[in-house]
Parts: structure tokens; C-alpha cells; sequence
């Protein structure tokens, strides 16, 4: 039930025929019976963002945008075990898929099991905001089964193994330091020299600048020869051959983050995946020429992960991301997104306040 006037309409960022998006009145979505619907208060960008411009992803009436922070302001009639009106949520939806779904809105329609309730005196709304696709996918890449599988938090691993993270100084990196650190692993990771202080402060162990011309010896000389998983944080050709080529000769597993990369590695002792966090929705998603099954069990796991969050907040096991507050709020966003674009941002995660 509602607890305040909901408007029909609503500010949110539109895409046109053209692909472009820009900001309209746009429908308040209406909710069923099995969704919540939040006013957002901050929202986070992600690289996906700007592809799905550049590369004329998103389908005309969709909104745009996946993360998102605020409070919840009504309930379906069977949303009896989640969050309730008033409650501060965060999470993620698919922007840029349907016409009354994507975070950058003033409203958003989300599924109860996939949003985490801030406890309070903890997150700020930005912060909060942080800890979408970037979080999430460190979760599923480390975590789940088909990955991974690492031990998971508040349990700790009995004997702690080394676990290298290539692109630590990403929002994903940063996540994944954190999250390994957090289950008792030592993380080894790579990044400008700039960011390594921030990195150690997130649990990294040993950092180590991604420039360094034999960068496999030096990983391999940090940690004993003895790396057993590997997060490619980057996921391009060469870092994968180097996350691959960094597992001591007892072999491991590696995981990447792009879809689109073939699975197949050149040593036979290494077994490679690549995740992709549109999976935990729990329906198929098409990205352009890419059509992602339904894949109910990454959405069982991530609803089981998002039940420990709040708990892992409270404790401090996890912190904030570092963010970057940019501002003019809807009107900011074009050059956000532009910013990003440009490769600018480092060690960081953009947000923008819509209140």
C-alpha cells in the first residue's frame, strides 16, 4: 500500500528511435502484485550505460540505467516477506530492455528479492548507490559456483589461498579485493601505482603496477608461484592471457567479465569462465545480436547473497566504495556518461542525486 501521493509521471532518461536518450516525462511505472516500486534518491553509472548508447542497445520508450538507492514507497499485495514502505533499498534492474524499468527515473519498479535493505546509520543514499552492477558482479564471479567459488562471507576459507585480481583499481576490482580479503583469501592485484594505498586499504596483500614489462614473474615471485583463483577485472585479450598465465603450475580457475570471450585457454590445467550479471534476473535479456537464457540458479544465488548484505554492512565487513557525487542531477548526466567514456574514471564510482 502507498503512503504518499504517487504521481503519474515522472522525469526520467528516455531512449528515442535514434538510440539517443535524453530526459522526458516518462510514466510512473505501475507495479504487479510481486514488485515494489522505489523513489530514487541516487542512482550509480556503470560503462554499460554509454554502450548501450554508443552501440544502440537500448530499445525506443526503455529507460536507461541499472543501479539505484532510495525509498520504497508501495508494495505489491504479495510482497509480505521483503522490504516495506519507508524502507532504505538499493539494487539493480535491466535498463534499457522495457519501457517501465531503468534506474535513471525518479521511480523505479524492482523485484523485491533483488534489492538489499540499508540498515540504518550505515550507507549514505550514494553510497548505497555504489554497490550495484560493480558489487554484484564481484559476488557472482567470486562467489558462485560456476565461477569461482570461493568461500563465502562471514565464513573464512580454513587455509587461505592466493587470489589475483587483475584491475583492482576498478569499482568490480575494488569489490572483488574487498570480498576476497573479507573470506580470508590473500589478494594479489594490479593497477596504476597511484591507487595501490586505496587497494591495500580494501585487503589487498601485495599490489603491483599492470605496466611492469614481465608482469606474470612478478605476480608469480609476489605470491610463491602459488596463485590458485584469478578475477580478470578487465576482461580483454591480453589480461585474460595474463590471469591465465599468473596460476601457480597446481592449476586454478580464472573468470572473466566479458561474455563475448571464448572460454578456451592454453593451459590445460586452468579452467576459465565468464560471468555476466544480466543472468541473475532470472528471465532471458537480449543486448542487441546477444540473446542471455534464463539462468533461475545465478538468481537463487545472488537473492541468497543480498539476505547477508545488510547483516555484512552493520558488522563494517564491508565499507563504501569511493564515489564521485556529479553534479546537476538528470541535467549532469550526458556529461557523466561522457566522462566515462573517456576513460577518466579511476578508483571510483559516479553517482548523481535526483532528489
Amino acid at each position: 500500500m502507498a503512503s504518499a501521493i504517487i504521481p503519474t509521471t515522472m522525469k526520467a532518461m528516455v531512449f528515442d528511435e535514434s538510440g539517443q536518450v535524453s530526459v522526458k516525462e516518462h510514466p510512473v511505472p505501475t507495479i504487479a502484485d510481486n514488485e515494489i516500486l522505489v523513489k530514487n534518491i541516487a542512482i550509480s553509472q556503470n560503462p554499460s550505460e554509454w554502450k548501450f548508447i554508443d552501440y544502440k542497445l537500448g530499445k525506443p520508450g526503455s529507460v536507461l540505467g541499472a543501479d539505484f538507492s532510495g525509498i520504497v514507497v508501495k508494495t505489491g499485495k504479495n510482497v509480505t516477506d521483503g522490504p516495506k514502505v519507508g524502507d532504505h533499498v538499493a539494487g539493480i534492474v535491466h535498463g534499457g530492455d522495457v519501457s517501465d524499468k531503468g534506474a535513471y527515473a525518479e521511480y523505479v519498479k524492482a523485484d523485491p528479492e533483488l534489492v538489499w535493505t540499508v540498515p540504518k546509520d550505515t550507507f549514505s543514499q550514494e553510497q548505497a548507490a555504489a554497490y550495484g552492477i560493480a558489487f554484484w558482479t564481484a559476488v557472482q564471479a567470486l562467489y558462485n559456483p560456476k565461477h569461482l567459488g570461493l568461500v563465502q562471507p562471514p565464513e573464512k576459507v580454513a587455509k587461505p589461498e592466493w587470489v589475483l585480481v587483475y584491475g583492482g583499481s576498478s569499482a568490480c576490482g575494488l569489490s572483488a579485493i574487498q570480498l576476497a580479503h573479507l573470506s580470508g583469501y590473500k589478494v594479489v592485484t594490479t593497477a596504476s601505482t597511484r591507487n595501490h594505498a586505496l587497494l591495500k586499504s580494501f585487503g589487498a596483500d601485495v599490489t603491483i603496477d599492470y605496466r611492469e614489462p614481465d608482469l606474470v614473474s612478478k605476480i608469480k615471485e609476489a605470491t610463491g608461484d602459488s596463485v590458485k583463483y584469478g578475477a580478470d577485472m578487465i576482461a580483454d585479450d591480453e589480461t585474460k592471457k595474463i590471469t591465465v598465465q599468473a596460476i601457480g603450475p597446481s592449476g586454478g580457475k580464472v573468470v572473466g567479465l566479458n561474455p563475448m570471450q571464448s572460454t578456451e585457454v592454453d593451459r590445460k590445467d586452468v579452467a576459465f569462465s565468464s560471468t555476466l550479471l544480466s543472468t541473475v534476473h532470472g528471465h532471458p535479456i537480449s543486448l542487441g545480436p546477444m540473446h542471455i537464457p534464463a539462468a533461475p540458479q545465478d538468481r537463487a544465488f545472488m537473492v541468497a547473497f543480498l539476505k547477508k548484505l545488510p547483516q555484512l554492512v552493520r558488522d563494517g565487513a564491508v565499507k563504501p566504495l569511493p564515489t564521485k557525487l556529479w553534479e546537476g542531477g538528470f541535467d549532469g548526466i550526458h556529461a557523466g556518461l561522457q566522462y566515462m567514456r573517456e576513460g577518466k574514471v579511476s578508483a571510483e564510482k559516479i553517482v548523481y542525486r535526483l532528489d
